[in-house]
């Protein structure tokens, strides 16, 4: 019965979220199109009509593949539960393994394996195709294939140890195992925060100390002014990859590090460069990052929680076209199933998230008004919008589901007012 039941709820939301997500997908076409041929008023002076349509032709490029790739995801969503791909696969796995903790590790392994070859194409043509045919594409195929190696290997160094600890814990820690096992988490996301900087990025990208001084200088005032300690200034070589650029911080504590983009250094003026930073650092002086990671914290303590309870439901997986095993521990199956629903059900709540976000690139913004001038912020955020191909014209409900920053229009109003 409860089986029954949670199976009728899930094809509800499974069938409402595809439908949601389609219909969005195609507002954001539509409307992308219908502004195609005209600049918005408030950018004709500075965005060109040429870079105004390739920013819509990529959209619409973009959008269309995310609904060919949304498709097919959820035909393999819908394989792996309520067809049977991963009762197929545990029995398949079990009489290799035994049903000790090599099943539990190989089943999750398995699962990755199968999942990552299956988004391989997908990849290779969102790279090669897509990112290529606009003019971004800068990775051979060589180097995309080592980041895919080197990506997989560092993910099997880092997560097969945490998922051993996830399990053990699962399986021997009693009823308030989510409880440890997000302190675990916790930890490991802060330890990462330390680590990804110095020790993980560098085995993708070359980080190098910034070398113009005078840049240097005017960062430097900046930093003074706003009371921040930074670890280094360094460029980053995104330009092998990719022609969109960024400049970001990372790292945490005494940890800190600013990075710029080699393309971004290359298309913005020194006081342009300044601004774009100047943001990034209201995000810290601001506690987003704080505010974020408790947030995260918080969600992944009420997810553990909620998959703590649903463990131990037989009509969790029985509904989703799993029969539990007779004796054997379910906790692999419990954490794959619980990854591949959870988005199903959240979806609808990704405004939520966006508003947040919203808020705080206002205030990022409204922060870097304050320390250096807006006008420079919104010369570099048009520079940036035309370089990175940005639609200029989003439909407001597809933005607010998706994009995590406001919409062009709205963003460079805002900064407007607080010009001089």
């Amino acid at each position: 019965m409860y089986s029954s039941a949670f199976s009728i709820l899930f094809v509800s939301f499974f069938l409402f979220t595809l439908g949601l997500r389609f219909w969005l997908s195609n507002r954001q076409l539509r409307h992308v199109l219908r502004h195609r041929d005209a600049v918005p008023a408030e950018f004709a002076a500075s965005i060109p009509l040429a870079a105004h349509q390739k920013a819509a032709d990529y959209t619409v490029a973009k959008t269309s593949f995310g609904m060919l790739a949304l498709l097919f995801n959820s035909a393999v969503l819908i394989g792996f539960t309520l067809l049977g791909g991963l009762q197929w696969l545990a029995v398949a796995l079990l009489p290799l393994t035994g049903p000790g903790m090599a099943f539990q590790l190989g089943l999750i392994v398995a699962f990755g394996l199968i999942s990552g070859l299956l988004d391989l194409p997908f990849d290779y043509y969102r790279q090669f195709v897509l990112e290529a045919r606009f003019g971004f594409n800068k990775m051979t195929v060589g180097l995309w294939l080592a980041d895919m190696l080197k990506g997989s290997l560092i993910g099997a160094l880092i997560g097969l140890p945490l998922l051993w600890v996830m399990l053990k814990l699962m399986a021997a820690s009693g009823a308030l195992w989510w409880l440890y096992a997000w302190l675990v988490w916790s930890g490991f996301q802060l330890l990462m925060m330390v680590l990804y900087p110095s020790v993980i990025a560098p085995l993708f990208n070359k980080f190098t100390p910034l070398a113009d001084d005078s840049l240097k200088a005017r960062i430097e005032r900046l930093m003074a002014r706003v009371g921040f300690a930074s670890k280094g200034l360094f460029v980053m070589d995104g330009s092998k990859r990719s022609a969109h650029g960024n400049a970001y911080f990372s790292g945490f504590g005494a940890n800190k590090r600013i990075v710029f983009f080699d393309t971004l250094l290359a298309r913005l003026a020194p006081q342009e460069i300044e601004a774009v930073l100047a943001h990034e650092l209201g995000h810290f002086k601001l506690k987003h990052i704080v505010k974020r990671i408790a947030v995260m914290f918080a969600v992944s303590l009420g997810f553990l929680a909620l998959l703590g309870y649903l463990k131990n439901q037989v009509w969790f997986y029985t509904g989703l076209g799993v029969d539990p095993l007779i004796g054997g521990a379910n906790d692999a199956m419990a954490l794959i199933l619980f990854m591949l629903v959870l988005p199903v059900f959240t979806f609808v709540l990704s405004p939520l998230n966006s508003i947040t976000s919203r808020k705080h690139e206002f205030e990022a913004d409204a922060f870097a008004a304050t320390h250096t001038d807006a006008r420079d912020l919104v010369s570099a955020l048009v520079k940036m919008y035309e370089d990175n191909a940005s639609t200029l014209t989003p439909d407001p409900l597809h933005s607010a589901f998706y994009d995590s920053h406001p919409p062009a229009s709205v963003r460079i109003a805002h900064l407007n007012l607080a010009a001089p």
